[in-house]
């Protein structure tokens, strides 16, 4: 019976697993994406998350909060540095799992971990903006280029008359 079995113990006494969780999300903090069995990551992403969340608010209470669960130094302040700036506005979801099929030797499932913010590949269009200009169907021009339109046509229509003056 699963009676008030909650997360995934992974196999692992409860401090083996505390351990390994918190290796884990430091590896995670510092090279913004590992790769694990599927069990793992999603394991990891309930325990990084939250440490996220608080890092958005940088006091010394959460600091301490995060380095009793992290137990490194060094993860705390990248995550406290680098990470929390970028996911300042992001309400929630600071991490993506990506399967990457099995594995050959025991054939577990395998899957990518990774900071959403920290992707290149997929935060390229977002930074950019677009350079597409928008026009209407009616052709509308705006004050600018109809005032530099009406001063090409009054230039060529003096020239126009001049030419025929000139005749």
């Amino acid at each position: 019976m699963r009676h008030g079995k909650k997360f995934n113990h992974l196999s692992r006494k409860t401090a083996h697993r505390k351990a390994m969780l918190a290796n884990m999300s430091a590896s995670l903090i510092q090279h913004k994406r590992i790769n694990t069995t599927l069990a793992k990551a999603k394991a990891l992403k309930q325990f990084v998350e939250p440490l996220v969340t608080k890092s958005k608010v940088d006091t010394t209470h959460n600091r301490r909060l995060v380095f009793s669960k992290l137990r490194d130094k060094y993860a705390v302040s990248e995550l406290f540095r680098e990470v929390a700036p970028k996911v300042g506005d992001r309400p929630g979801g600071y991490t993506r799992i990506i399967k990457l099929g099995n594995r050959l030797g025991d054939n577990a499932e395998m899957a990518l971990i990774e900071l959403v913010d920290f992707n290149e590949i997929y935060n390229t269009d977002s930074t950019k903006k677009k350079s597409t200009r928008r026009s209407r169907r009616g052709g509308k021009k705006s004050k600018s280029e109809s005032t530099a339109t009406a001063n090409e046509t009054s230039t060529e229509t003096k020239e126009e008359k001049s030419s025929k003056d000139d005749e």
